[in-house]
């Protein structure tokens, strides 16, 4: 029984050895057979050829044991002096090794004035630089995102270091090309394969930057001013005449708005009574009114008239 138990272990350890030679014989035919093809073939076949050597070249394991994040953060504080607390987190960024980034300043109708401010420090600050802005005011709003991007590093890592041995073997075939069609086919094959390449740094250079440096967004705002007791509940004669005020205003304000909407109407309408009475009414007969009153009128008789006739 254990005889056959090892006689059955052998045979699988023979066949695997014998598995891993025939691969490995064939990948150098296939390797041996792409080189000579990239020789006697023009320019498709040798970029070609050079797709296939790149890919069949053993990478070494990509380290997986740092992590890259990308760590973002909002926060909103309400101090009692805007200008104050800004310095204050310039300086906690700058002691950090970061900087200050965008940069706005306003104020509401009240004349509060508000403050926006991006801050990029270095993750290993970011915690520490976080606890120190909070403890500036009363903190109103944080959120707090950290996004995990090591597969997108590595990866973009791996497709650089292919991309690079990819542009290096088209180089190659261009030192041996001797026909110029070959050579014109390449050199558009490379200018590809560095615009790849470029790309991939630039995207990169980008993981670095927000890997490495962590982004705080700042928003700054004074706090209303506090009225002492109980009052502020409780309207009192102030607040009324500012409401009266406020009342009288507005409806002032929808007075004129309402004469200057009417105002083009009245003006039309005054030259026309004006060209009417100074132009048109003059030109017209004028009846003699007592007359026709007159002709109008039944005649009188008097009667002493009569009588002296009779």
């Amino acid at each position: 029984m254990l005889a056959a138990a090892f006689l059955t272990a052998v045979l699988a350890l023979t066949g695997c050895s014998a598995s891993d030679s025939a691969g490995s014989s064939a990948d150098g035919a296939a390797g041996g057979a792409n080189e000579k093809a990239v020789g006697d073939s023009g320019a498709g076949a040798g970029a070609g050829a050079a797709d296939r050597a790149n890919a069949s070249q053993v990478t070494k394991a990509p380290d997986l044991t740092k992590s890259h994040i990308i760590r973002t953060a909002k926060l909103t504080v309400r101090v009692k002096d805007v200008p104050k607390a800004l310095d204050a987190a310039r300086t906690a960024a700058e002691s950090a090794g970061g900087f200050v980034g965008d940069e706005s300043t306003s104020r509401d109708e009240e004349g509060r004035e508000r403050t926006r401010v991006v801050l990029r420090v270095p993750t290993d600050a970011y915690e520490e630089v976080l606890a120190e802005l909070e403890g500036t005011g009363r903190l109103v709003e944080r959120e707090a995102k950290a996004k995990d991007v090591t597969e997108q590093v590595v990866d973009v890592e791996s497709r650089i270091t292919t991309q690079r041995a990819s542009v290096a073997r088209i180089r190659e075939l261009m030192d041996r090309a001797t026909k110029l069609s070959d050579v014109v086919t390449l050199e558009g094959e490379l200018s590809s394969r560095q615009a790849d390449l470029e790309a991939l740094l630039a995207q990169q250079a980008s993981l670095k930057d927000r890997t490495s440096l962590a982004t705080i967004t700042l928003h700054l705002s004074e706090a209303p001013v506090q009225r002492s007791g109980g009052e502020d509940d409780d309207p009192g004669i102030v607040d009324a005449l500012a409401g009266g005020w406020n009342a009288f205003v507005t409806m002032l304000r929808w007075i004129v708005l309402v004469l200057g909407a009417i105002l083009p109407f009245a003006l039309a309408l005054a030259l026309v009574v004006f060209l009417w009475l100074r132009l048109v009414r003059p030109r017209l007969p004028h009846r003699p009114a007592r007359a026709q009153v007159q002709a109008q009128a039944p005649a009188t008789t008097d009667p002493e008239r009569e009588s002296d006739r009779t």
